[in-house]
């Protein structure tokens, strides 16, 4: 797969081009298995939550399908790259290319502006000045941020924070958009409004989402919901 092509296209689901597969993942951490066998596949537009209690592996195939943690065991393909292969400074562009990141807590860069931020992504991968504007300013106004272009994290609100994150995850265009409890440290109305941004926003690029999280209105914009329970997906129900 070409890293340096500024839009990747994926196959859809009739092609049968899943932009994420994991087949038989194992992971431990000391002498516990915490993965026992993980499969699936996401296909270009479609958003699945991972749900289950705490401690059943969630945010840890989350890191593994985002090439954060190495697997002990299967097979890890993101966007045609077999993750599990790489070596650290090429797994390091594949992830920059192909994914965007959401945190529960923003993880913001402290010291950069509103505006500063979403652009990162995109000085990392060697945009041009003006098309990194433009794609910025795009950015702002999708998620009514115009207004706080030089604000810094500091001074926003909760909900400002996490809008600003999904700009900067989506800003290079990812085929595959993570997110990890997205509106676990939002209230209920500012949470409502970061799901259905991430609703429209991917119905309208096409981006893949798996979303980890414990809360079934989140889960409820997804198309599938898989289940965790001791490191294995143990149902999978179809939530639209």
């Amino acid at each position: 797969m070409d890293l340096n092509a500024p839009n990747l296209r994926v196959g859809d689901r009739s092609a049968g081009s899943p932009v994420v597969v994991a087949r038989g993942v194992r992971k431990g951490y000391e002498s516990r298995e915490i993965l026992h066998g993980i499969d699936l596949r996401i296909f270009p537009g479609e958003r699945v939550a991972l749900m289950g209690p705490s401690g059943s592996g969630k945010t840890t195939l989350l890191n593994c399908l985002g090439g954060v943690d190495r697997i002990d065991g299967g097979e890890i393909e993101l966007c045609g790259e077999a993750l599990h292969r790489l070596d650290r400074s090429a797994l390091a562009l594949v992830r920059r290319r192909y994914l965007g990141t959401i945190f529960q807590f923003f993880h913001l860069l402290p010291t950069l502006t509103v505006a500063e931020n979403i652009e990162f992504p995109l000085q990392l991968l060697g945009w041009g000045r003006k098309e990194r504007e433009e794609r910025v300013r795009e950015l702002l106004g999708r998620v009514d941020l115009g207004e706080r272009a030089r604000a810094l994290p500091g001074q926003l609100s909760g909900g400002e924070m996490q809008r600003t994150a999904i700009a900067r995850a989506l800003a290079h265009r990812p085929p595959v958009l993570l997110a990890d409890e997205p509106t676990g440290n939002l209230d209920s109305a500012n949470g409502g409004r970061i799901l259905q941004l991430l609703r429209e926003l991917s119905d309208e690029t096409g981006t893949a989402l798996l979303m980890v999280t414990h809360s079934t209105e989140a889960a409820s914009i997804c198309h599938r919901v898989l289940y965790l329970l001791d490191g294995r997906v143990t149902r999978e129900e179809m939530a639209e």
